[in-house]
C-alpha cells in the first residue's frame, strides 16, 4: 500500500514539475498576495487632515492646537476662517476632522475659571477611522487639560495630583500594529486558498483526460489514489507557509513568539484539513472549471468574512456564528495568533485543533466513499 502511494506521489510530482506555470503560480502567488494585502489592509489610522477654525486667537488656543497637532496622528491640513468654509472642507475630504475654537476660550479659562467648550466635527462616513480619530482627539484633549489643570494648581501653591493614575499597558503586541494582528489572518487565507483549488484540480485532470478509467481498475485503491496525489501539493503548500513566514519577519517584522516546532506541526495539520477539502471537491467535480469554482467559493469568502481574519467573530449575529465553524481557517487563525502573537502553548488551543483534526477526517473519509460510489457506478 505505502509502495503504490509513493508511486503515485511521485507521478503527480512530475506532473507538478512539468507545469511551470502552475508550479509558479503555487510559489509566488501566495508570496505576492502576502505582500499586497499585508500593506493594503491595514486599519492604523495615521495622517489624519486637521483643519483649524480659531476663533480665539490666543496664545491658549495656539497652544492647544499645537497639542493636538505634535502627535502622529494628526497634521494641520488648513486653517479657517469661518463657519461656511466648514461644510466645503468635509464635504471635499479636505478634512477629517475640524477643531472649533471659540471666541472665549482662554477667557473662560484664564479668566472665569470656567469650562470652555471645543467643538470637534468628524468625518464620519468610514465609522471605524471615525471612531478612531474620536479617541485621539479625547486623549489629547484630556492630556491638555490634565496640563492646565497643573499650571491653575501651581499658581495657587497648591500641588496637583490626580487620585487615580491610569497605566494601561498593552500585553502581546505593545505598538498595536494592525499589521502582526491581520498577517496570521492572511497566512491561513493564503494557504487554504492554494491548498484546496491545488489538490481539486488534481484529479479532475485524471476526468477530462479519461485516464480515471485506468487507474479505477488498476490495484491501487482510492485511498492510495487520493493521498497520493494530493502528497505533492501537501509538500508545496507546506513550503509556501515556510517561505510566507520568512517574507513576514523580513517585510513586516512578524516574529514568531512561541514555538517554530509547535508552529509548523499546526501548520501541517491546517494543510492537511485544507487538502481533505479539495480532495472531496475534485470528487465531486466533473471538470476543472466547476472545481476551480467550488473551491474558490469555499475557500475564498469564508475564509475572509467568516474566519475572523477581519471582522471579529464575537461581533456577528449568533446564527452567523455558528455558520463561521464552516472553515477551518477560522481555527487555525486562533492557533496562529496564539503561538505568533501571544507565544503561548498547545494548552491554549488544543480544542481548535482537535476541529482541524474532526473536520480534515470528515472531509476525507467522505470523499473516499463518494470516489468509491462513484467507481462502482462506473
Amino acid at each position: 500500500m505505502i509502495r503504490r502511494t509513493i508511486a503515485i506521489g511521485k507521478k503527480e510530482f512530475k506532473h507538478l514539475l512539468r507545469d511551470k506555470r502552475l508550479l509558479f503560480v503555487m510559489i509566488f502567488l501566495p508570496i505576492f498576495l502576502l505582500v499586497i494585502f499585508g500593506y493594503a489592509v491595514n486599519f492604523d489610522v495615521k495622517n489624519i487632515q486637521l483643519s483649524v477654525l480659531d476663533k480665539d486667537q490666543s496664545n491658549l488656543s495656539r497652544s492647544f492646537i499645537n497639542s493636538i497637532s505634535s502627535s502622529n496622528y494628526f497634521y494641520i491640513s488648513s486653517y479657517l476662517k469661518n463657519d461656511s468654509e466648514i461644510k466645503y472642507v468635509l464635504d471635499k475630504k479636505e478634512a477629517q476632522v475640524v477643531v472649533v475654537i471659540p471666541s472665549n476660550f482662554s477667557e473662560r479659562i484664564e479668566k472665569k475659571k470656567e469650562t470652555a467648550q471645543v467643538q470637534f466635527l468628524i468625518d464620519g462616513v468610514d465609522g471605524n477611522a471615525a471612531t478612531i480619530i474620536k479617541s485621539y482627539v479625547d486623549i489629547a484633549s484630556i492630556k491638555f487639560n490634565q496640563k492646565l489643570q497643573k499650571e491653575i494648581f501651581a499658581k495657587l501653591g497648591v500641588k496637583f495630583e490626580p487620585l487615580i493614575s491610569l497605566e494601561p499597558i498593552f500585553w502581546f503586541n505593545p505598538d498595536l500594529q494592525t499589521t502582526k494582528f491581520l498577517i496570521p489572518g492572511l497566512i491561513a487565507m493564503i494557504l487554504i486558498i492554494a491548498s484546496v483549488i491545488s489538490v481539486s484540480l488534481s484529479l479532475v485532470k485524471e476526468k477530462e483526460h479519461g485516464t480515471i478509467e485506468q487507474l479505477n481498475v488498476s490495484s491501487v485503491n482510492s485511498v492510495e489514489l487520493l493521498v497520493g496525489k494530493s502528497a505533492p501539493y501537501i509538500v508545496v503548500a507546506f513550503f509556501d507557509a515556510l517561505l510566507i513566514l520568512f517574507v513576514g519577519y523580513v517585510l513586516f517584522d512578524v516574529v514568531v513568539k512561541g514555538s517554530m516546532i509547535l508552529l509548523l506541526i499546526m501548520t501541517l495539520v491546517y494543510i492537511l484539513s485544507s487538502v481533505s477539502l479539495g480532495i472531496f471537491i475534485s470528487v465531486i467535480s466533473t471538470s476543472q472549471q466547476i472545481a476551480f469554482t467550488l473551491a474558490t467559493f469555499a475557500t475564498l469568502l469564508p475564509s475572509v468574512i467568516l474566519s475572523g481574519f477581519v471582522f471579529p467573530i464575537e461581533s456577528m449575529p449568533p446564527i452567523v456564528q455558528i455558520i463561521t465553524n464552516i472553515t477551518p481557517a477560522k481555527f487555525f487563525i486562533v492557533i496562529l495568533r496564539s503561538i505568533i502573537i501571544k507565544g503561548v502553548g498547545i494548552e491554549a488551543f488544543w480544542d481548535q485543533l482537535l476541529y482541524l483534526i474532526a473536520f480534515g477526517t470528515l472531509f476525507l473519509i467522505v470523499a473516499v466513499v463518494v470516489y468509491k460510489n462513484d467507481s462502482a457506478t462506473a
